[in-house]
């Protein structure tokens, strides 16, 4: 009977997602990655933390809004200025979308609470595509649902691929690719950690979609998939970080998506050589020849993403509490950390080149690089509080520093508008648009 109920929910979840379909979005193929603005968590398909958009350097507060409950991802922005993000909120509310200009609030909706972890991905037609607690969901730019599919676990940031389909990776290790127009899936889930066996499962209590979630922030075993996979949009490769059952670490993956008329999923190779395995999600060259990853071990490596051969590691001095930006002519500004350093590399192909280091600040945020070689991140400020520093990306020199007040802990990322606004979430739940 049990057996029957399930079968039956999947069955009228499927129905609905193709009656939804039809009331919203548009026909044929949307790319996230033309949609401007900032579309995923880390800007691209390549992690890459960076904006096409000329970056001002000398900005102001223009507004911030408490979300009132903790906030553990970034924000994202769409090509038309609207903004989404997620909550760690126990009530109401905990999918949001706010106006760019005012920081009015147009719409929010309350889902699993696995959203939490997750940031919104955008497409062409303002579609955005985020995961909760044993489903993908799609929603419209009214915060009207589109479709949801059920999976195994959380989804944890989306990506799309170059055929224009939606590839994510769940906290438990299961990979889906979705038709982006009806959430119908493209390929067979494939399960990285593979699951209880039928014999097996008769005597095993099914695992949580949640399960892990809490752990995900730090990378720690208990979540085996912690990050956003990187992806390469020409060869359909795909990397990430993956916990396997019994490992003292957690290893670099990378899968390539095949697509076309015959589309799967095949793994590249894994690689265990990070000290201490990685938790924050790697980034990869323009060029797509190199993965660059953070290690728990206060390093930075470079890899062959080809092979999964190390190429160099750098000793930052400090454990990177997030992703590299890395721009299209290979400028890596790492994230910061608790003794943060603010610092640029360059990819020298055997060895990493330190091109500036600014020793006189505490450096707290994940950055993000413009076009006009601006950049931005969150440093510690007056009074122990937390500011939003411009700087010139090829010398590291301070263009401009705004406090950010009553901002206090972590920020947890920096994104970009579409018209060069700079946004930060901090940890605990307050929203920093400065223009």
């Amino acid at each position: 009977m049990r057996h029957a109920l399930r079968t039956s929910a999947v069955a009228l979840t499927a129905i609905s997602a193709l009656l939804l379909t039809g009331c919203g979005g548009s026909s044929g193929t949307v790319d996230v990655f033309g949609a401007g603005g900032w579309p995923g968590m880390h800007s691209d398909a390549r992690n890459s933390d960076t904006s096409s958009v000329t970056g001002s350097r000398s900005l102001d507060l223009a507004w911030s809004r408490p979300i009132g409950s903790p906030t553990p991802t970034y924000a994202s922005v769409a090509a038309n200025g609207q903004i989404f993000l997620t909550s760690r909120s126990e009530k109401g509310c905990n999918l949001f979308s706010f106006q760019m200009d005012t920081g009015r609030k147009r719409w929010c909706n309350r889902v699993g609470p696995g959203v939490a972890d997750a940031t919104p991905v955008i497409d062409t037609a303002t579609n955005i595509y985020v995961g909760e607690d044993g489903a993908m969901n799609s929603f419209n730019e009214h915060g009207q649902l589109r479709w949801r599919t059920p999976v195994t676990g959380t989804p944890l940031s989306a990506q799309f691929t170059g055929d224009g389909n939606l590839l994510f990776i769940t906290q438990l290790g299961q990979i889906n690719v979705l038709d982006p127009q009806t959430g119908f899936k493209v390929v067979p889930s494939y399960d990285l950690i593979p699951p209880a066996s039928w014999t097996q499962g008769m005597n095993v209590e099914p695992v949580p979609n949640t399960q892990g979630l809490d752990a995900c922030f730090l990378g720690s075993e208990r979540c085996p998939v912690a990050n956003a996979p990187a992806m390469d949009l020409d060869s359909g490769r795909f990397v990430f970080t993956l916990w396997r059952p019994g490992a003292t670490q957690a290893d670099l993956v990378a899968m390539r998506y095949t697509g076309g008329d015959n589309p799967g999923i095949v793994e590249d190779w894994s690689t265990g050589t990070l000290p201490g395995g990685s938790a924050s999600s790697p980034d990869l060259s323009a060029d797509g020849k190199t993965v660059y990853a953070n290690d728990n071990a206060e390093h930075m490596w470079a890899v062959d993403a080809t092979t999964g051969d190390p190429k160099w590691s750098y000793d930052l001095g400090y454990t990177a509490l997030g992703s590299p930006s890395t721009s299209a002519d290979g400028l890596i500004i790492p994230a910061g950390g608790e003794n943060g350093r603010l610092l640029a590399l360059r990819d020298l192909g055997d060895r990493a080149e330190l091109v500036w280091e600014r020793g006189d600040l505490l450096h707290l945020g994940a950055p993000a690089q413009t076009a006009g070689n601006t950049g931005y991140t969150v440093v510690r400020g007056g009074d122990a509080g937390l500011a939003m520093l411009a700087f010139d990306t090829g010398s590291g020199e301070t263009q401009d520093q705004d406090t950010l007040p009553g901002a206090t802990g972590l920020t947890v990322g920096t994104s970009v508008g579409p018209d060069g606004e700079i946004l930060t979430l901090t940890l605990i739940g307050e929203l920093f648009v400065l223009k």
